[in-house]
């Protein structure tokens, strides 16, 4: 007796449920991804303002002084840096439009690399530098004769979801502060010395800060 060939599949709806559980299983995963990658992008800054945090405190136990100057503390991030980095009040950034950038003595941070990341979001980040939190500390200035600087804040700013709206920033101070308004992104009102305090979270708060 012959075998009949097995008509057995998938139905509509069989074929709908399963659509729909990727679906949600994709909306799970997803928001999920995008924080890691932001975390993993964060290091950059992290990383970086505790290398500022750390040549000022070399440049204090010899001049006695913060300097507001890249030059003076030898800081020079690695190319390729989605952020741009603020260390003396006013704003003169190492230009990282060229392949071999030069760092001037005039130079109080350092832009984005725009080689990589494009002019637009280089010059997003250079008109934005960020407010620091902390009462007791400023951005480090350019000292009067005769007169030493005991404090100093240094900050970054960049682009890291890509998106038009709102940045990432960042600080780092000499001084711990206890006053720091709760930022979106990031619950913790304390500012500790040497530690890098999120700001503004460009992932989650998608806002121009």
């Amino acid at each position: 007796m012959p075998r009949r060939a097995s008509t057995n599949g998938f139905t509509l709806i069989e074929l709908m449920i399963v659509v729909a559980i990727i679906g949600i299983l994709a909306a799970l995963a997803i928001p999920n991804y995008m924080r890691f990658q932001a975390r993993s992008k964060q290091s950059e800054a992290k990383s970086n303002l505790k290398a500022v945090f750390s040549s000022e405190k070399s440049y204090f136990s010899e001049y006695d002084s913060y300097s507001p100057y890249v030059a003076d503390l030898g800081f020079n991030p690695e190319r390729g840096n989605r952020y741009a980095y603020f260390v003396g009040a006013t704003i003169s950034l190492e230009d990282r439009s060229v392949t071999h950038a030069a760092t001037l003595t005039t130079n109080t941070g350092v832009g984005v690399d725009s080689l990589k990341y494009g002019a637009a979001a280089a010059a997003a980040a250079a008109a934005k530098a960020p407010t620091l939190k902390g009462s007791n500390v400023a951005y480090t200035v350019i000292p009067a004769v005769g007169v030493s600087v005991f404090h100093f804040g240094a900050g970054a700013t960049g682009n890291i979801d890509s998106e038009e709206t709102g940045l990432d920033q960042w600080e780092v101070s000499s001084d711990s502060a206890n006053d720091a308004s709760a930022a979106c992104g990031n619950s913790d009102t304390v500012t500790i010395a040497g530690t890098p305090y999120l700001i503004n979270n460009d992932v989650s708060c998608d806002t121009t800060p």
